[in-house]
């Protein structure tokens, strides 16, 4: 009963698909690195190296579906990374690859796109967005594509309109009795690649995770400066943390982009000129569409070395200025991202991952008493869930430096999750908290866990 009054159950992600994943061996959801996953708010996306599964849990009849990315040989390329992009009516599926690149299906299983990021493996996939309100002055959508000593980052807007644009070619080619099929050469080039910013963040070694936390001011030499510029922080084997100012460098970015813009013609037009006169079968290696740009600016701004203490996870808080930092020594550091100084320290939870959650702390007993009330923003309160698999509990702590609000048993083999940034939902006359699922391998239930106290 103690259980129930601190989850509520949703659904059953047991299905067959789940085999070739390893389901039906005890542990198979957590014992498996090459094992990844991905929550949307009704459906499942886990993939191994080489296959994914998308699957929903709200119905009996959900939709599930496998999809086998076209993966390189020659390189041995496999999935390492995998994510949902959700923007209103349109979902779509999007991994990276040990090759570096970037895969986006859509849920009937087509490539929607591809795009070579840098030639490194891709080892993790953030979506986040800042929405304008009274605590932002402005709105900021992105996903950042974390590599080993390498960030980049994707403005949600651009990846919104060439969506857009292949949904709208979808729909028309619905009715068209005589669609034009397209190779796989195809993909990525018939919309264009998408803009982003590369930074190398290899300062102080290559980085296990990273994350950009937002905007932040520009240098005291450049205050007059346009340039946006972003605070970037990462966590790896020489540097528990490190912190960099990533800039927008836009003077070579705007020569970049004519660059990418005339060298891909120019050379589209000496090979066709080249197939004319050569009458060649083969086809072009189109090298140039595989160089990646040049790096961004990012100065260091500060470091924590502590060997031999290890930085392994992070993860971000909604609106960017908290991180949570795993190391290898089984604690648990509470970052400020702005100022960059811990600001809290948990110890003995090793292989413990962290997610964010909003609970109702701070309501008002008199008011939501009644049937009638619905809870605000102001209501809850920012918390973070905290999984400790070798102790096999969950615990909730309130942020920043609050007190354990909430610990109890889980299961072997379960795994914490939350769903995906939702990129420009409108403003809801409700509003909707931060969630934290709780997914037991196993037994395949997924529960979330809930946000009252009582």
């Amino acid at each position: 009963m103690s259980k129930r009054a601190h989850t509520t159950e949703l659904g059953s992600i047991a299905c067959e698909e789940l085999g070739e994943l390893g389901a039906g061996k005890e542990g198979w959801l957590v014992d498996n690195p090459s094992l990844l996953c991905a929550l949307d708010t009704h459906s499942l996306a886990l993939a191994n190296r080489s296959v994914i599964v998308v699957l929903g849990w709200a119905e009996p009849d959900s939709t599930r579906l496998k999809i086998r990315p076209e993966l390189s040989p020659i390189s041995a390329e496999f999935v390492t990374a995998i994510e949902w992009l959700v923007f209103d009516e349109i979902r779509v599926v999007v991994a990276g690859t040990s090759s570096g690149s970037l895969l986006f299906f859509s849920l009937a299983g087509h490539l929607i796109h591809k795009q070579m990021v840098y030639p490194a493996r891709i080892i993790r996939l953030r979506v986040r967005g800042t929405k304008r309100d009274l605590s932002h002055e402005t709105s900021s959508e992105e996903v950042c594509v974390v590599m080993p000593g390498i960030v980049a980052r994707f403005d949600g807007s651009d990846i919104q309109n060439m969506l857009h644009q292949w949904f709208q070619e979808t729909q028309s080619q619905f009715w068209d009795p005589n669609p034009r099929k397209r190779s796989s050469d195809d993909f990525g080039r018939s919309y264009g690649k998408l803009p982003y910013q590369l930074w190398s963040v290899s300062k102080y070694g290559t980085c296990a995770d990273a994350a950009i936390t937002g905007i932040m001011p520009p240098p005291l030499m450049e205050i007059q400066s346009s340039e946006h510029y972003y605070c970037g922080i990462t966590v790896g084997e020489d540097a528990v943390i490190s912190a960099f100012r990533l800039s927008e460098d836009k003077n070579r970015s705007l020569v970049g982009a004519i660059l990418s813009k005339v060298v891909p013609a120019t050379f589209s037009t000496i090979a066709s000129l080249s197939k004319m006169i050569w009458r060649s079968d083969q086809t072009s290696p189109r090298k140039s569409d595989e160089e990646p740009q040049p790096f961004a600016r990012a100065s260091p701004l500060t470091c924590l070395k502590d060997f031999p203490r290890k930085g392994e996870k992070l993860t971000l808080s909604p609106s960017g200025t908290l991180a949570a930092i795993t190391d290898s020594l089984g604690r648990i550091l509470l970052l400020d991202t702005q100022a960059l100084v811990i600001v809290r320290l948990w110890k003995g939870y090793r292989d413990a991952s962290c997610l964010f959650m909003e609970m109702l702390v701070k309501k008002d007993t008199a008011a939501s008493s009644s049937s009638y009330y619905e809870p605000t923003k102001s209501d809850y309160c920012l918390c973070l869930a905290i999984h400790a698999p070798r102790k096999g509990i969950v615990e909730i702590w309130q942020m920043r430096t609050g007190p354990r609000l909430r610990s109890f048993q889980c299961a072997k083999g379960s795994k914490l999750l939350q769903p995906t940034y939702r990129f420009g939902s409108s403003i809801a006359s409700t509003y909707v908290p931060l969630e934290v699922f709780l997914l037991n391998g196993d037994s395949g239930q997924i529960s979330v866990l809930n946000r009252t106290l009582n």
